[in-house]
């Protein structure tokens, strides 16, 4: 699988604009994962997940806790999972996810960066196939070897397995998720997780080196991580490094 996972950009430029965006991309999640699972992290690992992950993205405490609050009141937006693909700059492949209490104007919104940056949004289903919905863990350690014996005997259901610059990566199938991580942690106690996601791996990657579609892809990517409804982009896009 190699490290392809990593040729995701993130547009995470500290300023209070973009701190905005993130706090809200989280905290929507958070009250959407408590309102239908449950608001104890303790009962819903989902939820727990997410609050481990706002954390790491210095998501402030009381903005969780609004969040938890908001869906322990059961009123409140009704959010829907909404899925967009199709083809950006560059011939590359992209995935849209997003969370919205309006399909009609989400679809509108990212339809807008698809076609105002020359590229196309696709049916269901034209790019995902090109990509694997995984499950990625990565925490320090060098010994890949033990980590896949204890997983192999939690039974899961690992796809693969690196180390380099003291790191271990953990792939493995998305729906193996929850067992994964707590294999590690039950055999590895109170281990801190680098990452910690869900994400669609592509199978390949396609470089951008023309200069009109390095600054589309650049915009494409900026115009959907602007949009509020948007909470992850996945790409097939390696662009070059600054």
């Amino acid at each position: 699988m190699g490290r392809a996972y990593q040729n995701r950009k993130d547009s995470m430029a500290k300023t209070s604009d973009m701190n905005a965006r993130i706090y809200s991309k989280h905290s929507r999640g958070i009250y959407v994962c408590a309102k239908s699972g449950g608001t104890d992290p303790n009962g819903n690992m989902a939820l727990r997940s997410l609050i481990e992950r706002a954390k790491r993205d210095q998501v402030p405490a009381h903005v969780i806790a609004k969040a938890i609050d908001k869906a322990k009141g059961g009123a409140g937006e009704d959010f829907a999972v909404s899925r967009y693909e199709g083809y950006g700059p560059g011939k590359s492949m992209v995935i849209v996810d997003c969370l919205t209490d309006n399909p009609n104007r989400t679809f509108g919104d990212v339809r807008l960066a698809f076609t105002k940056t020359n590229c196309s949004i696709g049916t269901q289903g034209c790019v995902s196939h090109m990509f694997d919905h995984s499950a990625i863990l990565v925490f320090s350690g060098d010994d890949e070897d033990t980590i896949l014996e204890l997983l192999m005997d939690a039974d899961v259901d690992v796809t693969d397995i690196e180390c380099e610059d003291g790191k271990v990566t953990v792939f493995a199938p998305h729906t193996e998720y929850f067992k994964t991580k707590q294999a590690l942690t039950e055999a590895l106690g109170d281990v801190e997780f680098e990452v910690d996601e869900i994400q669609f791996v592509p199978h390949n990657t396609v470089a951008i080196t023309n200069e009109e579609d390095i600054a589309n892809f650049e915009k494409f990517n900026d115009m959907l991580e602007d949009l509020e409804d948007v909470q992850n982009v996945f790409h097939n896009a390696e662009l070059p490094q600054h």
